[in-house]
């Protein structure tokens, strides 16, 4: 028998049950944002969400510690054109997806300011409903 095939920091070896899949908040215009996206690239950072909601690291995640402890980039490429995800895991109620875009080439591989700005700020208001009771 083949074992199961697991992402990234899975354990196919433990006899415990895994633990329950954290949800997704979604900060800002997220989730609006994530949804204008092209349908090949939405599946796919949907199907690598969940791998993180189940604590797993999906393939091609990149952290951003400049940005804060705990958030990473998923990255994505369709026709021609660059997407990103923003997200932190270092919370202990859920993942936050914090900004979801088409990166613009004017900046190179770098994060371009505007887009680090607003994944800050919207760090701070993740950190502040993960802190509510």
């Amino acid at each position: 028998m083949i074992p199961p095939r697991r992402g990234r920091g899975g354990d196919a070896s433990s006899d415990q049950p895994p633990p329950p899949p954290k949800p997704i908040v979604w900060i800002g215009s997220s989730k609006a944002d994530i949804s204008e996206l092209p349908s090949p690239v939405k599946a796919s950072f949907g199907h690598r969400l969940g791998e993180v909601q189940r604590g797993r690291t999906p393939l091609d995640t990149k952290p951003l510690p400049q940005i804060g402890g705990g958030v990473f980039e998923l990255r994505e490429r369709f026709d021609g054109n660059a997407y990103r995800v923003m997200y932190v895991v270092a919370l202990r109620k859920a993942v936050y997806v914090l900004h979801a875009f088409m990166k613009k080439s004017t900046s190179g591989i770098a994060l371009p300011k505007p887009d680090a700005d607003l994944i800050e700020l919207r760090l701070k208001r993740a950190q502040s409903l993960d802190a509510e009771d």
